[in-house]
């Protein structure tokens, strides 16, 4: 056993008289989609509902043992990590200032608040994470508190890999593959250190966010220019520069970015069929499985699902990503003819599982055409090249905006 993985049980022995382990649950479904042995490590069950609870409390118990210590810890956080540090605020009955973005869905709000109480005060700040961040620095070093890093920190990293000693355990042997979501690099650093060489790794990230991949393809972190939040708890401009130094040895190979659309499918599937509800992190892990069918059938797989905190009034969104990505919800633009009868043939067209979902249609009687969005829901893709082969067919003229994030954006 080597020196990481004695310190990674130690601080899993030590987590038990905060939380108990969180299940291993061998996932039928999956594993039958996928004809491998697939397993679900639930850190969506956790007092938090993520994995973050691990690394507050290790980094803080090891600060609360030091002389002189700041007794004021100071976070930045996206809502998972905040969560974890409130919880541990109180329970070490310390007082925490948790920054985080303005941009942070109300739900992890509400629970930051809740899990820390009295012994917390919350600063929104900044649209994104790394701007928060900044902010929290900032105030550490003109208070002189205890900054408490989400997974830049090797205390923090330690305590991520307990997730990797726990899945040995439960197992009851090393798994063949394990499939990690990576924000900051925290966990999937501290499991990869813990299993070293004796596990294949696939690193999952958000395709909005990928920082690990451009940083191994860098040989170096580097700052992605733009970043999509929409999966909040892995949407990090720059990985961290421990969890690199330990994840350098990876090929980008390795790394999946995961599309934000495709992220929703998997979402919805995993809350119809199986009745987890997953943030769309805690999805990454099992949306990637497509992405590696061809290398794991017959083989023990794990995948880490890092978060449950979903906001359930962003359900919405998440349905019409997801049915963008499987195309069968469309939209675009027609040039209706201003005749009578022009809308009822177009109505023609439409198929049995055709739906309209949106319609908008501004008559101007300057014009022989008029400008028609619409949104068209349908029980099958192929129904679309139906529908267009009918509108190719009477001549009508259309752009098809589904894809089109600028007009989509504007318009929808």
């Amino acid at each position: 056993m080597t020196d990481f993985q004695t310190k990674a049980r130690a601080a899993q022995d030590v987590m038990r008289s905060v939380f108990p382990v969180t299940p291993l649950q061998r996932n039928a479904h999956l594993s039958e989609r996928f004809k491998a042995d697939i397993w679900l490590k639930r850190e969506d069950l956790g007092p938090v509902r993520s994995y973050k609870l691990r690394g507050a409390f290790n980094a803080m118990r090891k600060a609360l043992g030091l002389p002189r210590v700041a007794q004021t810890f100071v976070c930045a956080s996206a809502g998972n990590h905040a969560q974890g540090v409130a919880y541990m605020c109180k329970h070490f009955g310390v007082k925490g200032v948790i920054f985080m973005p303005v941009t942070t869905p109300h739900q992890k709000i509400n629970k930051t608040r809740i899990f820390g109480g009295e012994w917390i005060e919350i600063r929104l700040t900044g649209d994104y994470f790394d701007d928060t961040l900044a902010s929290a620095q900032e105030y550490c070093a003109a208070v002189g508190a205890h900054f408490l890093s989400p997974f830049d920190d090797p205390d923090v990293i330690e305590g991520q890999a307990s997730v990797g000693a726990e899945i040995e355990d439960q197992l009851g042997q090393v798994p063949d593959r394990i499939l990690l979501p990576v924000g900051g690099g925290g966990l999937s650093a501290g499991i990869a250190q813990y299993f070293g060489d004796a596990v294949d790794f696939t690193f999952v990230e958000p395709k909005g966010g990928s920082s690990l991949k451009a940083a191994l393809e860098a040989g170096q972190p580097v700052v992605l220019n733009k970043v999509d939040s929409f999966v909040d708890g892995a949407a990090v401009a720059c990985i961290g520069a421990r969890p690199f130094e330990i994840l350098q040895r990876f090929s980008p190979d390795q790394v999946i970015a995961a599309p934000e659309d495709r992220i929703c499918t998997t979402i919805l599937e995993m809350l119809n069929v199986e009745g987890i509800v997953l943030e769309p992190a805690g999805a990454l892990a099992v949306d990637a499985l497509v992405d590696v069918a061809d290398q794991i059938a017959g083989k023990t797989v794990v995948c880490v699902t890092s978060g449950g905190n979903f906001d359930f009034e962003r359900l919405p969104e998440v349905k019409e990503r997801a049915q963008r990505f499987s195309g069968v919800k469309k939209y675009f633009v027609l040039r209706m003819p201003q005749r009578p009868g022009a809308l009822k043939e177009f109505l023609a067209m439409l198929g049995p599982d055709d739906d309209i979902a949106r319609f908008e249609y501004l008559k101007k009687s300057a014009r022989n055409f008029g400008s028609v969005l619409i949104g068209i829901e349908t029980g099958d893709a192929r129904n679309f090249d139906i529908l267009f082969a009918r509108l190719d067919g009477a001549g009508f003229s259309y752009r098809d905006i589904t894809d089109d994030d600028i007009l989509a954006e504007f318009l929808i």
